[in-house]
């Protein structure tokens, strides 16, 4: 359990801790960004990542279902939805709580982008190397 995340938030600074740690999560998660990478789904439901993760922290804070849905400007419905994991941003919001209860606040890079960067870093390095070498040259002409 995380010390600095409220799992049961009180308060509304709580609830905004709760809502930011889920939504960093559930961005960086590999199903949210191979999805975002599909252009059928780029960005169609990203808002929808806000309100479930808004909905669960509202509503492990304890506000009624109504109160949240008036908050949020949808239906209770919709909260409903979000909450049992029946939208695809529900249930990965419902994912990254129960990793949060678990294990505490955990961003894992997919590996795809731990390579591209570790690909990057050294094509800098390489560069650096190169610029290094011919500010060398330069001062011995």
């Amino acid at each position: 359990m995380s010390k600095l995340i409220p799992l049961k938030p009180i308060g509304k600074e709580d609830i905004r801790k709760l809502e930011g740690a889920l939504l960093t999560m559930v961005l960086y998660s590999q199903e949210t960004l191979e999805m975002i990478r599909n252009p059928h789904e780029r960005v169609t439901w990203i808002d929808s990542l806000y309100v479930a993760a808004a909905s669960l922290a509202r509503e492990k804070a304890g506000i009624p279902i109504s109160k949240i849905a008036e908050e949020l400007g949808i239906t209770e419905a919709s909260v409903r939805r979000h909450l049992r994991g029946e939208s695809k941003a529900g249930e990965l919001v419902l994912k990254a709580y129960e990793t949060l209860v678990k294990e505490g606040l955990k961003i894992n890079l997919p590996e795809v982008i731990g390579e591209e960067l570790i690909k990057k870093r050294e094509k800098i390095n390489r560069i650096k190397q190169l610029l290094e070498g011919a500010l060398k040259e330069l001062e011995n002409i």
